[in-house]
């Protein structure tokens, strides 16, 4: 290991160890089955990022589970719940925002950044039907993982740093990002109508339809479908898996189908996992992913969960390119605070089949998630 790559490392564990918690938010009840609670969390992290010529060092959000506020408000009548969850990001630099030429904003809010106001009645014998700004039915469709590492490696590898541009062998700055040779499918958050079903032996069924209501000047209109799978009582198994499909149309772009879904299994004895990952675009790009876990009660804090990963992408830029990355990642529960810490490197590379020639690039982030 070069003694750059040591500095960094030696840089982000330190960030990642000076993260301090604060006091948990309470939740109110009334006496005619009403509930009222707030929540919320930081992360706060260290992104250091080489494009193969620079590093650029910075201290940024991760994207991965960015810090948010939020309440849920809920109303029991009878067997059934009326329950309304307004949430929001704090908006704080991303570690997806920034690359070579800008580090963003230290904070930026707009209505973009509202996740949740979003209404639900679940029944109980009928499912969820849900209004409002919130998760699409394939919302998270390619997230299923059981290794503990999702914090610093998951499907969405461009959430540590998909902001910055590769260079050429020139050492030139291309006008391709990681993000755009990243994709993973996954549903978005809109204004929508939901349903979801009732669990039938592990399984539920969604479906929703929403348009992009907190963007300006975007009529772009999504409907999609998601089956989901989860049993953790499969012997010395535990399994979660889930599959959707979404159509979206939006004026001025053409019409575009997404399949992707998600597979993931633990043993539990040994705390061996294996999760994988897929989608692809009817219009163009496809990608697979393969992660392996390892979890382990290692010291009496908690829950200590390393990972390595393998992404593969293709055509997402233009036909014939292709994407590679890989990562590894550790996690550290703190259970008496409610805290995970946590340390990631990746690796990008890239190539489109022209006489461009790009360099690889990598980053290492690390830092801290508090719940509240």
């Amino acid at each position: 290991m070069s003694t750059k790559l040591v500095l960094r490392s030696s840089a982000a564990v330190a960030v990642a160890m000076l993260a301090a918690p604060a006091v948990a938010g309470p939740t109110y009840t009334s006496d005619n089955g009403g509930s009222f609670r707030w929540y919320g969390q930081f992360n706060p992290s260290f992104q250091s990022f080489d494009d193969g010529v620079e590093d650029y060092n910075r201290l940024v959000d991760n994207s991965s589970s960015n810090s948010r506020i939020g309440f849920w408000v809920e109303q029991a009548f009878g067997e059934n719940t009326l329950k309304f969850n307004f949430e929001t990001a704090f908006s704080f630099r991303s570690s997806d925002g920034t690359n070579q030429t800008t580090k963003g904003d230290v904070t930026s809010w707009t209505r973009s950044n509202i996740r949740h106001v979003d209404l639900q009645f679940e029944t109980a014998n009928y499912g969820t039907f849900s209004a409002g700004q919130g998760s699409m039915a394939t919302d998270g469709i390619t997230g299923t993982d059981l290794s503990g590492t999702g914090l610093g490696a998951n499907a969405s590898i461009a959430d540590i740093g998909g902001g910055y541009f590769f260079r050429d062998s020139a050492g030139n700055l291309t006008g391709v990002t990681v993000a755009d040779v990243s994709a993973t499918y996954d549903g978005p958050r809109m204004g929508r109508v939901r349903y979801d079903s009732n669990n039938f032996g592990g399984f539920t069924f969604s479906a929703s339809y929403g348009t992009d209501i907190l963007a300006a000047n975007n009529d772009r209109e999504t409907y999609d479908v998601a089956v989901r799978y989860s049993n953790d009582d499969m012997g010395a198994f535990a399994v979660d898996a889930g599959i959707g499909a979404a159509w979206s149309e939006q004026t001025g772009t053409q019409d575009r189908r997404d399949i992707s879904g998600s597979f993931a299994v633990l043993h539990k004895d040994t705390g061996l996992s294996l999760a994988v990952a897929a989608g692809e675009r009817d219009i163009a790009g496809s990608y697979a992913y393969a992660k392996l876990g390892y979890a382990a009660d290692l010291i009496a804090a908690g829950k200590t969960s390393f990972s390595v990963d393998y992404y593969d992408g293709s055509d997402q830029v233009i036909a014939g390119d292709s994407s590679e990355s890989w990562g590894i990642a550790a996690v550290q529960k703190i259970d008496r605070y409610n805290l995970e810490t946590y340390v990631a490197y990746r690796e990008y590379s890239y190539a489109d089949g022209s006489a461009t020639t790009y360099q690889d690039a990598d980053v290492i982030l690390a830092g801290a998630r508090w719940k509240f």
